[in-house]
């Protein structure tokens, strides 16, 4: 025990108490114990480890006073010395059951955590586009990293706290009353007097370290806010370094100031805990010496009980918060049991089928659509908020019908907010229809197999996101094993293979935090070759050419007029010119379908197409 049970018990203290207050709900115990049992043969290790090294912990103590009693007062060299050899050899081997015991207890809450954060994380990537945007991304993440790793954390405690000092408290009183019985009662006595003054720091302990995270978070908030890409842009162009580094060095101040105030509550901490143990070896000592002295007690049995007394009280105050270890791992696994407890929206049937490749008709039969409520798809906690909104939502498209046929280009023109995004996600199920249908080749993606449906499916964003990877990594997310030829096949047809061949390190130039090192136009281009890339039988394009120039606009019309043929594709533009060619053009209103025909027919109509075309072109006529 000696040190590292100190600092065990100490970091204990450290846990924050009012965790206790928190009500867990039923069945979480058992929950937290299942993703251990794949352990068992481990636990049942450290278990015999622990009790391995807790009785020798007991057995030097005994020959502390074999040594004394048959040694030193008898006279007896070769005694003292073999003795003195066995006990080295005792505390080398203790060593390293410590070492195996520390290995142990980590190596189980490591594991048991790695099964934990991986399930949260692919629960979390089953989770549909509506969970995104209504949860905060930094509390999603916290679950992930910090949830997590307090779950590893207190699991480890008490494997290595909670059955250590267990196993080791019922060896040490049952020594300690052997050796006398009279003198354990009254150290058992002591034992507020030890603990009272060590809770009272820990509580202060507890008070500074809550305050140093808020600290460390709202530092790290400032560091986040300003160092991406989009918040330095504002930063630069307001131009308030002065005040920027001031609000920093304020907040780094507050927490190099509360570092120190930790140390040294940390070490009055520690100086506490030693004086109760000095304070206790003194009272054995005297009491002990004493009846020695009336030839009641043996010398080497009071030194045996004194050495057993410090590791009593060690053990006694690693168990006193044992409440607070457990709850810190309930509420722990609690937090992350709440997310894996929320059933993604959008999951396969379980009669789904695959949609075979080829051609691809896509039919809308009358649907209509609400985006969910957040008490359908979220969780209060990841919105910050206290109770779940569950208003309905109010709906947005009604009544939408419509047959975009294989090779057909389906074009969507209407106001902003009229609901043509809207349409274009419920063809790759990113979200589900509350009446009608929507089908692909006559299967409704409802019954369809979510990863056939998505490799049919080839989406362009207005915003292209590109992740903070080389342009090769990009790319190959889009078909893994592509070869080099067919990655510069596509940035041909995409019409930016001369900017990247004129880049030094080619494919393997770094994007940048979403793409910023990329110009809009560029960005776009790169995410048409990685569609082209895809080669989906069905493509999207959400405002694809919206970033573009006209000369990189005529360019992409000519590689779009290429890749999409034999393709069936729905084309959102702000610029009618981009659609003049399309098949069937759907005018969006307040999310009804209120005019359908090609350019020409719907020119004739005068509604609002017409409207609209006239608006763009009348200063150009």
């Amino acid at each position: 025990m000696g040190m590292a049970g100190m600092m065990g018990s100490m970091r204990s203290f450290m846990q924050d108490a009012s965790v206790v207050k928190q009500k867990v709900r039923p069945g979480t115990a058992k929950r937290m114990v299942r993703f251990a049992v794949p352990y068992a043969g481990l636990l049942a290790l450290f278990l015999f480890v622990v009790i391995l090294d807790a009785s020798i912990g007991i057995v030097n103590p005994l020959i502390y006073r074999a040594i004394i009693n048959n040694g030193i007062l008898k006279g007896n060299a070769t005694l003292i010395i073999r003795l003195a050899v066995l006990a080295g050899i005792l505390g080398l081997f203790g060593s390293a059951l410590g070492l195996a015991q520390a290995y142990l207890s980590a190596t189980v809450g490591a594991r048991v955590v790695l099964a934990l954060r991986t399930k949260l994380f692919d629960h979390i990537q089953q989770m549909p586009l509506a969970f995104f945007t209504r949860v905060q991304t930094g509390a999603l993440v916290s679950r992930l990293n910090t949830d997590v790793g307090g779950a590893q954390s207190a699991f480890t405690d008490i494997l290595s706290n909670v059955v250590g000092n267990s196993v080791t408290l019922v060896l040490i009183l049952g020594a300690m009353f052997v050796l006398s019985w009279q003198m354990t009662l009254a150290a058992l006595i002591l034992v507020p007097l030890f603990i009272l003054p060590a809770r009272f720091w820990g509580r202060k302990l507890q008070e500074i370290m809550r305050e140093s995270f808020n600290l460390m978070a709202a530092m790290n908030s400032l560091m986040v806010e300003r160092f991406n890409v989009a918040g330095a842009h504002v930063a630069k162009l307001f131009g308030r370094p002065q005040d920027e580094s001031k609000e920093f060095r304020a907040k780094a101040a507050r927490v190099s100031a509360i570092g120190v105030k930790t140390t040294i509550y940390g070490r009055l901490f520690g100086t506490a805990l030693m004086l109760m143990v000095i304070f206790a070896t003194a009272f054995a000592y005297g009491w002990g010496g004493v009846l020695a002295v009336q030839h009641r007690l043996d010398v080497g049995t009071v030194v045996a009980f004194v050495s057993y007394l410090g590791r009593l009280y060690v053990t006694l105050m690693g168990l006193s918060n044992i409440q607070v270890s457990l709850m810190t791992a309930l509420v722990s696994f609690e937090r992350v049991f709440e997310v894996l407890d929320l059933p993604p929206m959008i999951q396969d049937h379980p009669q789904a089928i695959a949609i075979p490749s080829g051609p691809a008709q896509i039919s809308f039969d009358r649907v209509a659509f609400r985006y969910p409520s957040a008490s359908e798809v979220s969780l209060a906690s990841l919105e910050s908020i206290a109770v779940p909104d569950k208003t309905p939502e109010q709906t947005v498209l009604s009544d939408i019908t419509f047959v975009a046929e294989p090779g057909q280009l389906v074009a969507l023109v209407g106001p902003s907010g009229a609901g043509k995004t809207t349409i274009t996600h419920l063809v790759a199920r990113l979200y589900d229809v509350q009446n009608g249908s929507v089908s692909i080749n006559g299967i409704d993606v409802r019954q369809a197999k979510l990863d056939s449906l998505h490799q049919r499916v080839g989406t362009v964003m207005q915003d292209a996101h590109l992740f903070h990877d080389t342009i090769r990594a990009n790319l190959l997310y889009a078909k893994p094993e592509a070869t080099d030829v067919e990655l510069t096949e596509a940035l041909r047809a995409a019409q930016i293979l001369p900017l990247i061949v004129s880049l030094p390190k080619g494919l393997d130039t770094l994007v940048g935090d979403r793409g910023y090192r990329f110009s809009g136009g560029e960005k776009q281009r790169l995410a048409i070759a990685r569609l082209l890339l895809k080669a989906p039988e069905i493509v999207i394009l959400d405002e694809a050419t919206a970033h573009l120039d006209s000369e990189s606009e005529a360019a992409i019309h000519e590689a779009f007029e290429i890749a999409l043929r034999g393709r069936t594709s729905i084309v959102i533009a702000h610029r009618l010119s981009t659609i003049l060619k399309a098949d069937q053009i759907l005018v969006v209103n307040e999310g009804r379908i209120v005019e359908r025909g090609t350019h020409a027919e719907l020119l004739e109509r005068r509604g609002l197409y017409a409207e609209l075309y006239r608006r763009q072109f009348a200063d150009a006529g």
